[in-house]
């Protein structure tokens, strides 16, 4: 486990405190099961303020010529959890989380929501052990390659949007949401599926996407979706 924990790090060119480290990728999931041990809440409150801040201040100062508004924008796609969930898909995160049986039988190695979370308390965790002259550089570095990615500010903003305009073009029909819930009232989870009817004979398109709100599902099912239908 510690040689692949130093591949995690590597990737993500920076040192952790072990023990910080261990805390940063403990999901709330696998402490109910392990006597309440602490989780990496915290620290996913602290990295996402890092994040906002470093992003907010990145998108100031290297598009001078933008409006409030689109940057505003910008950033909103830039941490949102479809952003940072691809993020985490990227450096390999999901197989370093802890999580609980029920999560790991579910898919939660690969849920937006939890990757993104993790995330977060990765960088929470970097500022805690590195401060913010490494915590900085790390959050530019994972997000410039979206910055790069021309496709990054349609989607990546709203995915909903972007899946109903991608579909009218290529010949699909609207697309249809369906949504469950689970959980006890104070922490529910939410499990969207959007399909798409194929036209003009097209194959049909469906997508599932997860969050902590109705709002977040639907938004990651479509953004999955949108992935799907090509081009």
């Amino acid at each position: 486990m510690e040689e692949s924990r130093s591949h995690l790090l590597a990737s993500l060119e920076i040192s952790l405190d072990p023990e910080l480290l261990d805390l940063a990728l403990t999901h709330r999931s696998y402490s109910y099961e392990h006597g309440g041990i602490p989780t990496n809440e915290r620290l996913e409150f602290l990295g996402d303020s890092i994040l906002g801040q470093a992003v907010t201040v990145m998108l100031y100062t290297s598009f001078p010529d933008l409006e409030e508004g689109e940057l505003a924008k910008r950033r909103a796609s830039l941490v949102s959890t479809v952003a940072l969930a691809e993020i985490a898909r990227t450096i390999g995160l999901g197989p370093h989380i802890k999580l609980g049986r029920g999560e790991e039988l579910t898919g939660g190695r690969d849920k937006s929501s939890i990757l993104a979370d993790t995330m977060e308390a990765l960088i929470g965790a970097t500022y805690l052990d590195q401060g913010p002259d490494v915590a900085t550089p790390l959050v530019l570095r994972l997000v410039e390659p979206l910055v790069r990615d021309p496709r990054r500010f349609g989607v990546g903003m709203d995915p909903k949007t972007a899946l109903q305009e991608k579909a009218g073009r290529l010949g699909f029909e609207a697309p249809v949401y369906s949504v469950a819930e689970s959980g006890p009232d104070h922490r529910k989870s939410f499990v969207a599926t959007v399909s798409v009817a194929g036209a003009k004979k097209r194959q049909p398109v469906s997508a599932t996407g997860a969050g902590s709100s109705k709002k977040q599902a639907e938004a990651e099912a479509a953004a999955a979706a949108f992935v799907l239908l090509g081009e």
